[in-house]
């Protein structure tokens, strides 16, 4: 078949069927965040295969998984989606009779803190903008940002293999901290022994994040014995009511907590938190650049992240730190 009438047979929903499978593993939880059938999403990717004559997918009692050909597709049909996402958001700027949509990825224990200043700044230079935020653990939304279902995401720097074909851009460092209810019985200034966790439900995120290895840290510093009762969360919504309801001791990033400590809901306990700050920042795909919408967003969230260093006598305001991943080098 020529190649220049294998092209015109491609369409938009073949590229993003392909895409979704590829992202989610599976053609039943592609289909249902498409809100199609599963038999049209087979059906749909069956005709790209035969549109493109090769196999995308191995298809398996573990799902669906990308072929070579697959994988050297991913990236072209990625910024074939994107590409037109960004011409129909700029027509809706241009316009103003539509409602352009950015899909923007960001972890929950960050999302409460920095998007609500950020989505006040941006709403005043784009009113008509559909928003959608997908909250996840860090390599779910790497993988989301590698599908092309999100245009960016804010998350942290993962280990090198998992940031290939992604930059990372740091916009400031997320303290971990313990906190409590107010009137807690460890609600005490100083002279917390390490035992007194035993007595207490323990709240941790989850085992493989980054955050976790920084609890674990902690925990070993301040000389506590591996624990033999713990619930593991990274809901932020779900943490806030254990802590509040059940005297829970949480292990959770700074920014997740700020309203409650704020207004003196929660207390931080007097632990040894030196070290445990971790790098938060933008991921973006190394081989495409952001919709208009999409830019203004980034800026929105850079002057939001100045603002935080700054209130918090970290690096200058202006200054943003900004590392470049590529291929397998190793994460500084």
């Amino acid at each position: 078949m020529q190649r220049s009438l294998a092209d015109s047979r491609v369409k938009f929903r073949h590229l993003q069927c392909f895409l979704a499978v590829a992202q989610f593993g599976s053609v039943q939880r592609a289909a249902g965040s498409l809100s199609i059938t599963q038999p049209a999403v087979s059906k749909t990717v069956a005709e790209l295969e035969d549109i493109l004559g090769v196999k995308l997918f191995e298809r398996g009692r573990h799902g669906a998984v990308p072929t070579r050909e697959g994988q050297l597709f991913m990236p072209h049909a990625s910024a074939c989606v994107s590409a037109l996402r960004q011409g129909v958001n700029l027509l809706a700027r241009a316009e103003g009779a539509a409602a352009a949509t950015l899909e923007v990825g960001v972890l929950p224990t960050v999302a409460g803190a920095l998007i609500p200043p950020v989505l006040k700044r941006f709403a005043s230079l784009w009113p008509r903008v559909i928003v959608r935020l997908a909250t996840g653990a860090n390599p779910e939304l790497l993988e989301r940002l590698k599908a092309g279902t999100i245009e960016f995401a804010i998350g942290r720097l993962a280990d090198p293999e998992r940031m290939v074909g992604l930059s990372f851009e740091q916009l400031f460092s997320e303290p971990l901290v313990a906190v409590v209810r107010a009137g807690h019985p460890l609600d005490v200034t100083s002279g917390l022994p390490p035992a007194a966790l035993q007595d207490f439900p323990v709240v941790l995120p989850p085992f493989g994040t980054l955050i976790r290895q920084s609890a674990d840290s902690l925990l070993s510093a301040w000389g506590v014995l591996p624990l033999s009762a713990f619930v593991e969360v990274l809901s932020v919504s779900t943490g806030r009511a254990l802590t509040l309801e059940n005297d829970a001791v949480w292990f959770v990033p700074l920014s997740a907590v700020e309203y409650e400590l704020t207004h003196g809901m929660f207390v931080r306990l007097p632990l040894p938190f030196a070290g445990t700050d971790e790098p938060v920042g933008l991921i973006r795909r190394s081989d495409t650049q952001p919709s208009p919408v999409g830019r203004a967003f980034i800026d929105a969230v850079r002057e939001v992240a100045q603002a935080r260093m700054a209130a918090s006598g970290g690096n200058a305001a202006g200054k943003v730190t900004r590392k470049r991943v590529r291929g397998r080098t190793p994460a500084s």
